[in-house]
């Protein structure tokens, strides 16, 4: 059976038959599922290779991320698939493992294979290769900070933001001191917060303590190096890490310093991680909707893809903190389990 006789069969256009396998979203739901049934039952598989080459569409994107190990990153991921899956199309997921020369050959490799866009997450390409795919008129999203402003079309969270909203918290609560563990990695999200940390205090009449500033590795090992360091340089009222990794570390060093937490030391990570909920005491956090990032990123590409993109679009997320009771508060108002 072709698409001419399903159309026929469902009683309605060759034109509506083609929109429900190239933009389902358009189709209002129920003549959708009355196609989909038509095709089902006479087991109609469309012929992808066929149909890109008279749409010049290959109905695949590429999702180029820097390490599939990380949670945080596959969340992103989802997001992307989500909308892709709606779009009938199938994505190529490629780990670069934070190596840079290995994106730039995925990215050439994903050219090479003619996607009709790519996804780029917290990438750390130079502007130079963006023009270089942008002159192979193939549609770019970033997600995620970039070290350089880019003209791309983007998404990404307001980190600074979410920092200061910490900040304010620990401050709200009684902690007048307050160390801060940065990770260098991404580099662009970690300076965002320490603008955020330093713009915070400055409101409030407080220096940051450039003693009270660490940078570490962005790991659990990492954080527990700067948490020693930390209590080797005179403990703060309270620590603020960039990501909930380096809290983890945090926390495990000032337990074993024989420090109680957050008796002796508040602490406040970032991001959110599952395992945030599980430690104890439960960490407070800054809560980033990585789904969402790649929900929307992916709805960007694909208006490029379709031709609807009229402008550049830079999509800033807001977060949201997650108090618990690693910071203090005795109230625990907005606790979430």
């Amino acid at each position: 059976m072709n698409i001419k006789q399903i159309a026929k069969a469902a009683g309605v256009s060759v034109a509506t038959v083609s929109r429900v396998m190239n933009h389902p979203e358009t189709v209002a739901p129920k003549t959708r599922e009355k196609i989909r049934r038509v095709m089902e039952e006479a087991e109609y598989t469309p012929n992808w290779f066929a149909q890109g080459l008279n749409f010049n569409k290959t109905k695949t994107i590429g999702i180029v991320i820097p390490h599939m190990l990380h949670t945080s990153y596959m969340e992103v991921a989802g997001g992307v698939e989500e909308v892709a899956r709606m779009k009938g199309y199938i994505t190529f997921m490629c780990n670069v493992e934070k190596d840079p020369r290995m994106e730039r050959e995925y990215i050439s490799q994903l050219i090479t294979r003619r996607v009709d866009g790519i996804i780029l997450l917290f990438s750390s390409l130079e502007e130079q290769f963006l023009d270089q795919i942008e002159a192979e008129k193939i549609p770019v999203v970033l997600i995620g900070e970039h070290q350089e402003n880019s003209r791309a079309n983007s998404v990404k969270v307001d980190c600074r933001a979410g920092a200061a909203e910490m900040i304010a918290h620990l401050l709200e609560v009684g902690h007048r001191s307050i160390g801060f563990l940065q990770g260098g990695d991404p580099q662009q999200e970690t300076q965002e917060m320490l603008i955020g940390f330093r713009n915070i205090l400055k409101a409030n009449g407080l220096e940051a303590d450039e003693n009270l500033i660490i940078t570490t590795e962005n790991s659990i090992e990492g954080g527990y190096i700067s948490g020693k360091k930390l209590v080797s340089r005179g403990l703060p009222d309270a620590v603020f890490a960039t990501s909930d990794e380096i809290a983890f570390g945090a926390m495990d060093a000032f337990k074993d310093s024989g420090l109680q937490i957050p008796e002796d030391i508040a602490v406040a990570g970032f991001g959110n991680n599952r395992m945030s909920n599980l430690v104890e005491p439960k960490l407070t956090t800054v809560e980033l909707p990585f789904r969402k990032m790649g929900i929307y990123g992916a709805r960007v590409l694909f208006d490029m893809i379709d031709g609807d993109a009229k402008e550049e679009r830079h999509i800033l997320l807001r977060p949201r903190m997650r108090i618990r009771k690693s910071c203090g508060h005795k109230e625990r108002i907005g606790e979430m389990f």
